[in-house]
Parts: C-alpha cells; structure tokens; sequence
C-alpha cells in the first residue's frame, strides 16, 4: 500500500539522510561497534548536514521544522541502515523538545546553538538504580543553596552518558513531594563533582555509549533549572508521547526492513532441492509477518500524522509504542529462525537486528507500563 503521509520535501529529505549514512556513518559503524562509543566527528558531521535540531527555531541555528514526519523519516532511515546506536533521535526527539518548549530565552542561546551543529551532545539522566518506571523512587535530590543547589545522587543506564555535554537530570527538590516534588536541572561537562562511571556492556547497540552518571555535591546554579520548579513530572509526561512514538517508529521499520530481508534470503536459500519459498511453511510465515507490519503501518502512519498535528494523545502513543515493539521482536525472532544458522551469525543483518531490537520493548516505558496507561484510560 502506497504511504499517503509524506510530501516532496519529506521525500527529498529522505536521500538526504539516505546519503549522509552512506557517506558518515555505514562505512565507520563497525569500527564504533568495537570502540563502544560513536565518534564525535559523525555528531558534527549530522550538524553540517541539518540533521540535528530539526524543530529548533532558526533564529538558535535549527531547521525550524516542526513537521514530526521530517524525524519519522529520520528514524526510518537510520533503523533500516543498521545503526541504532547513533543515537539522533535520542537528542533531536527526546530531549531537543525540553529544551524549545522549557528553557529560558538566555537557555536556549546558551545551549541550542551547540545542540544544532553536533559541538553540544546531550542525555536526559532518569533512571537510578533503584528507580525505573516509578519516578517516585528517585532519590537524587538537590538542596537549595540560595543562588545555586547542591546534587547529590547517581543515574543508571544514560544513553549518550559518556559523550553527553549537557545532561538533563531529574531530581528530587522537595523531599516530602513524592512525584510531584522533582525538578529539571541541567548539569553541564566540567562542573566539578559530576562524574561517569562505565560505558555499561550492553548486549546490543554496542556503538551507543550508555553509562553510569555520578553527582557529587555538584554545585548547579539556579539559572540551570529547566521549566518550573518541582514540575519535573508535568514536564516529562508531556514529552514522553513523542518518545515512544520514536521508538514505535524505529520499530515498525525494522520489522519492515527484516521481512525484506528475509524474504530475499528464502528465495535463494534452498533446502531439498529447492528454494525455501517453495516450502508452504515459509509461505505461511510471511504472510503472517507481512500482514501484521501492514496492519501495524497503518496505525503507525496515523499516529505520525496526528502527531505533526498536535492531536495524537498519550494513550495511542503508549498502544503504539507497545505494539510496535513486540511487533518487531517476533518479527525479528521469526526472521533469525528463518535464516537458520546463519541467523545465529553476527555478520549477517537478521543477527545483529534481533539483538539490538531487543531493548525496544523495555527503554521509553516497558511493554507492561505502556498496557497499564492504555487499561487505567478504559477502566480508571
């Protein structure tokens, strides 16, 4: 079926990104792979080409393109290329919104600038290690000094944690608030007593450099709180539909991008004499895996459009997030069985695919919390 979501220039901006990863990224990814980190030079890079800061307003040195279909295509591309740990969406998607919807007018030309030509890397710090899902057990806090807080606390799991330049960290600011007590405070490279920890060993997506972020009577001036004060929950509850919808389109790409695969390789693949496309039971689990991705890019191509609109709501952003993602881990799943052995091997795409993937289901909200956001709206 015949995408009716994009125009011309989204069309036009696709051979771009098409390009860029042919010429930036593909050729370097498997050495970032094994350095466990991408090169900053491929962040600049991004930034010359117009890739970064898409929706932030010209006049900070973004594309003032607030179309989210322009990032659709973005996450597309990047997911069918193979190269989930360049993590573009992460900053233009995830956190470029909190800084053009939150920061002051001084903020914003201290911090996009940079942000929009690749010099300014940046991570949004979460979860602790005790805290996940539940915001309301965080317990990095920040105590009011006056003209400055003090933060004392540690993040787990920060994707862009050992590039980050800029890391929104989320922090407890009136210990008796519960959710309701957490601030944004924007911690910068430099400020004495932050500290990385390592670049976590992941099973996938090795290239993305996810690490642990200590704070230690760190001295955050008062000019760093991001939007209000204790209104971290708000903040983040409105940002995080666009999020998963990011994730819910990376991932109806990649099952797309496997089926193709995979259908490929059982017309050529032959067993007993003849290719495994002969075989009813390959047949059968095509149309299968064929029929979802369409059913499922129908819903998600609505979402996207919704979405540029301004009217998608938290709810069907949760649905897609959820079904995309399963949706991608059974397709990934059924496409490595597919493959046989082969499939087992790092070298060939269904591989690495099925282990990158599989953390899409668990990062932007799990499986389980995005069913219990879409039950509490049916039943209360």
């Amino acid at each position: 079926m015949k995408r009716q979501i994009f125009t011309e220039d989204h069309d036009a901006f696709r051979e771009t990104v098409r390009t860029f990863l042919a010429k930036e990224v593909t050729p370097h990814y498997e050495k970032w792979e094994k350095d466990g980190i991408v090169s900053r030079d491929a962040w600049r890079a991004a930034g010359r080409q117009g890739l970064l800061g898409l929706a932030v307003p010209e006049e900070y040195g973004g594309g003032g393109a607030t179309d989210f279909r322009y990032s659709a295509v973005l996450a597309e591309e990047f997911t069918r290329a193979g190269t989930p740990g360049f993590a573009i969406g992460l900053h233009n998607d995830i956190i470029g919104p909190y800084l053009t919807s939150l920061a002051t007018e001084e903020q914003k030309r201290r911090w996009l600038p940079g942000f929009c030509t690749g010099e300014t890397i940046t991570a949004i710090a979460m979860t602790e290690p005790g805290a996940g899902s539940d915001l309301q057990g965080i317990r990095t806090a920040a105590e009011d000094r006056g003209d400055h807080w003090i933060l004392n606390g540690s993040k787990t799991f920060i994707s862009n944690g050992i590039l980050a330049d800029l890391v929104i960290v989320v922090a407890k600011t009136t210990p008796e608030g519960g959710a309701h007590g957490l601030s944004l405070l924007v911690v910068e490279r430099g400020m004495a007593g932050f500290e990385r920890g390592r670049n976590l060993d992941k099973i996938g997506q090795k290239s993305q450099d996810t690490a642990e972020l200590f704070f230690n009577d760190v001295r955050v001036p008062k000019e760093n709180l991001l939007g209000e004060l204790n209104g971290a929950f708000v903040h983040l509850m409105t940002n995080l539909a666009q999020e998963r919808m990011a994730i819910a389109i990376a991932g109806i790409a990649a099952a797309e991008h496997l089926l193709e695969i995979t259908t490929g390789y059982v017309k050529e693949r032959e067993a007993f004499g003849r290719p495994l496309a002969k075989l009813q039971h390959i047949r059968f689990e095509i149309a299968e895996m064929a029929t979802e991705c369409a059913v499922t890019r129908a819903f998600l191509d609505r979402c996207i459009a919704d979405h540029s609109d301004g009217t998608l709501d938290a709810v069907h952003a949760s649905m897609a997030k959820w079904w995309a993602t399963e949706l991608q881990k059974r397709v990934a799943d059924r496409c490595l069985q597919l493959h046989g052995g082969y499939g087992y091997m790092t070298e060939y795409p269904v591989a690495r695919a099925f282990i990158d993937g599989r953390i899409q289901t668990i990062y932007g909200g799990t499986t389980e919390i995005m069913k219990e956001i879409i039950g509490r709206s049916l039943l209360g």
